[in-house]
């Protein structure tokens, strides 16, 4: 629990250094900068390993979209990984910034950075992706996985055998869309974690 400071007319606001690593690939050790704000919690080293580990065969070439990028942990650790290219959408301006800055400072020349809110740019976007990782913040209760899901396969933005990994708070687990499936899940305290599929692609 962070414990409140005491209030001096002397003193500043102190300013965290908020950083998360890397944890494999050809950027592996570098980290990422990110801002204090309000639903940034980037996923944890060990939840991305595990993760990764799953998406190892499918991983190389693909294109990926990381919604809610917040840290980019998820979609810069894609790139590292030998992902083919990487959007970020982070609609927080800071957040956005700084992605901005982690891509300048990486050389990800594969990643395109976005600032904008998820839903409106999915609505208007006719790209297709391979991999889509969706984090929402777990205030934001509107914000349903299954429900991007579904929006982004009438859009016809997923591929046709399309990886994706989706993080939410145990309290409000919700299923795959119709016509997808929990492929892999695990719990890392009061986060699930899990990776849908198409059912037709189940072997």
């Amino acid at each position: 629990m962070r414990k409140p400071s005491l209030p001096s007319a002397s003193r500043s606001p102190v300013q965290r250094d908020n950083r998360v690593r890397i944890v494999g690939g050809c950027w592996r050790g570098r980290k990422l900068r990110f801002p204090d704000g309000d639903g940034l919690r980037p996923t944890g080293d060990r939840i991305r390993e595990t993760l990764f580990n799953w998406l190892m065969p499918v991983l190389p070439a693909a294109h990926c979209l990381d919604l809610f990028a917040g840290s980019g942990a998820l979609g810069f650790e894609a790139l590292s990984r030998g992902a083919a290219s990487c959007v970020l959408l982070e609609r927080n301006s800071q957040a956005a910034q700084c992605l901005q800055e982690a891509k300048q400072l990486l050389s990800a020349e594969s990643a395109l950075v976005i600032a904008a809110d998820c839903m409106q740019w999915l609505a208007s976007s006719s790209s297709v992706f391979d991999i889509v990782f969706i984090d929402p913040p777990f205030a934001e209760a509107s914000l349903v996985p299954a429900a991007i899901v579904a929006a982004m396969e009438e859009r016809g933005l997923l591929a046709t055998d399309p990886w994706i990994y989706v993080e939410q708070p145990v309290s409000r687990m919700q299923n795959p869309p119709a016509g997808f499936v929990q492929y892999r899940q695990q719990r890392a305290g009061q986060v699930s974690y899990s990776l849908w599929r198409r059912m037709e692609n189940i072997p």
